[in-house]
């Protein structure tokens, strides 16, 4: 009797996702998987075309910059096409320009920079004081408040399978209550464990990077990246990687948005691990348009 196959986690289904398909002369292909999105998950843009890039560096190089701009929603349901262009080699650094396309078009475009690990001068900002993940609900009890409180299309969002567990330090807004200050602070990691390789921890960053930040844009108003009346769209994205961690153990994002006006949200973010080493951070901007 032939065997049934194992169905892949989520977490697998991510690592099959960022490896892409080698087409020759720094050329690559990637798929979506599929969850009945309308649009591709920029975070997984931002990584596969991390990972072309990274294969035409040498490992001795991590990435510890990116910058992003996102041109056109990307469709799941089509392969996505990266072509890297070699814009430089030099004694200590490299840079790498990744266009993504579909249909002939450019959807994506991100430029990194990869360095050699190097001694030097060492400081950081403080963690913010928040509860430990183990003193706040756990994801099932999460998962409850949301079904209790929370509008349906936020309902629908939260009951996808996904790579990830979130918890977020405060409630209120899941609650029904009003926010007051447009900062949202939340625990994160993968929801099984990753290989060791650090580089791949390091994309791993990259994907969830793109968690949350235009809805911290949007809470202070009592409005989320779900709600019909609004146009919302990721526009660039950059990110700094400060130091190694491992992405399935917990890592605090803390996002504010200092600003929104002209019909765009601005957000920075940092990426702390458990013990309140910054590991990353991360700055976007959104399109936020009412609709007529």
């Amino acid at each position: 009797m032939a065997r049934r196959r194992r169905r892949m986690n989520a977490v697998e289904e991510l690592l099959a996702v960022l490896d892409l398909k080698d087409l020759g002369e720094d050329r690559f292909l990637g798929e979506s998987p599929r969850f009945g999105w309308q649009r591709i998950f920029g975070g997984q843009v931002i990584a596969q075309s991390l990972v072309a890039a990274t294969r035409t560096v040498a490992s001795s190089r991590p990435p510890h910059s990116l910058n992003c701009y996102f041109l056109l929603g990307g469709d799941p349901q089509v392969p996505v096409t990266f072509v890297v262009e070699r814009i430089r080699d030099g004694g200590s650094f490299s840079t790498r320009r990744v266009t993504a396309s579909q249909h002939d078009r450019p959807i994506f475009t991100l430029s990194a920079s990869f360095h050699v690990d190097e001694e030097g001068l060492e400081h950081q900002i403080a963690m913010p004081e928040v509860p430990p993940p183990e003193a706040l609900p756990d994801e099932r009890e999460f998962a409850a408040l949301v079904e209790a409180h929370a509008d349906e299309p936020i309902k629908r969002y939260w009951r996808r399978p996904r790579p990830l567990v979130l918890i977020p330090t405060d409630m209120t807004r899941y609650l029904g209550g009003p926010v007051t200050d447009p900062r949202q602070y939340f625990w994160v990691r993968t929801s099984a464990p990753l290989p060791d390789d650090p580089l791949l921890h390091r994309i791993v960053l990259a994907y969830l990077s793109d968690l949350t930040l235009l809805d911290t844009s949007l809470v202070v108003h009592g409005l989320s990246v779900f709600d019909p009346r609004l146009q919302v769209a990721s526009l660039d994205h950059a990110m700094w990687f400060h130091r190694q961690a491992r992405v399935d153990d917990w890592i605090l994002y803390v996002q504010e948005s200092p600003s929104g006006s002209g019909s765009r949200g601005f957000t920075r973010g940092s990426l702390f691990s458990r013990d309140g080493i910054l590991i990353a951070s991360v700055a976007q901007e959104g399109l936020i348009r009412r609709r007529r």
